[in-house]
């Protein structure tokens, strides 16, 4: 359920909800934090829910010593009306059999709000692809049906690849295919419920390993802004436009959020030397 901060509601018709899946290495949700710390997003309310784990913590945003003491929560909700974009920021792990629930609460959110599409950032394990899924760029896309219809081949126009099906029954038969997201959380439920739904949903992924996966993110986000265009980017000098994805232009104007500082944990004591 969506709780404004000021108690008006804002008003989201015809935006384009951008919002993480909790995935394999983070990668929607660091993505998602670049664009609300670039496009400096103003926090206009929270997604009360109890699918998630509760958690609180300082402003991840913070750019000064006096809006860092303002607390963050579980789900919040950022909005930028002169790009017609809302983000969801996702920031704890489901609770244990929630999500279900959580998918029906949002996308009742979605259709009361009367949203325009949905845009889920996730990630799946690379190490579980299958031939095809190994040639070519990491990077990924889903539609459902109803978007699919609504921009008519935009994503061909981009050389975007779709997320391929495996076979359900490896090494036995190739005839039935499935989709599968190894490490997706959410995502195959939430397309799949959206699909049933008619609602517009795009699912953009990135195959990735746990690590630093800061790369992945930079890598996502730039991939969601060929489509959006959320802010110029200057490329690299490499033709390869997915290579250009994978390597950030140090003069890329993604703002990373101060809270990045402690990604791998605060550093070592020195009282341990």
């Amino acid at each position: 359920m969506f709780v404004p901060c000021d108690g008006g509601g804002p008003d989201f018709e015809g935006f384009t909800l951008l919002m993480p899946a909790v995935s394999v290495g983070n990668v929607g949700q660091l993505a998602v934090d670049l664009v609300i710390s670039t496009l400096c997003m103003p926090k206009v309310g929270y997604f009360y829910t109890d699918c998630l784990v509760p958690m609180v913590g300082n402003n991840p945003y913070a750019t000064t010593k006096e809006n860092s003491v303002e607390l963050s929560i579980n789900a919040e909700v950022y909005s930028l009306p002169s790009k017609k974009l809302v983000v969801l920021q996702i920031r704890s792990p489901f609770i244990k059999n929630k999500y279900r629930p959580f998918c029906q609460t949002l996308l009742s959110w979605v259709e009361s709000s009367k949203c325009a599409r949905v845009i889920l950032l996730s990630s799946s394990h690379a190490y579980q692809r299958d031939d095809e899924q190994l040639l070519g760029t990491p990077l990924r896309y889903l539609l459902t049906p109803a978007l699919e219809k609504a921009i008519e081949g935009h994503m061909q126009e981009l050389k975007w690849k779709e997320m391929e099906k495996v076979a359900a029954y490896p090494g036995i038969s190739d005839t039935e295919k499935v989709l599968h997201i190894p490490g997706g959380g959410i995502t195959k439920l939430l397309f799949t419920e959206s699909c049933s739904k008619g609602i517009h949903m795009a699912v953009l992924l990135k195959f990735c390993s746990e690590g630093d996966n800061i790369p992945d993110a930079f890598g996502l986000v730039n991939y969601l802004n060929e489509w959006l265009q959320l802010i110029e980017i200057r490329r690299n000098s490499s033709t390869d436009a997915s290579l250009e994805r994978e390597i950030p232009d140090p003069s890329s104007q993604w703002k990373i959020p101060s809270s990045w500082r402690l990604l791998f944990g605060s550093g070592l004591p020195p009282a341990l030397f």
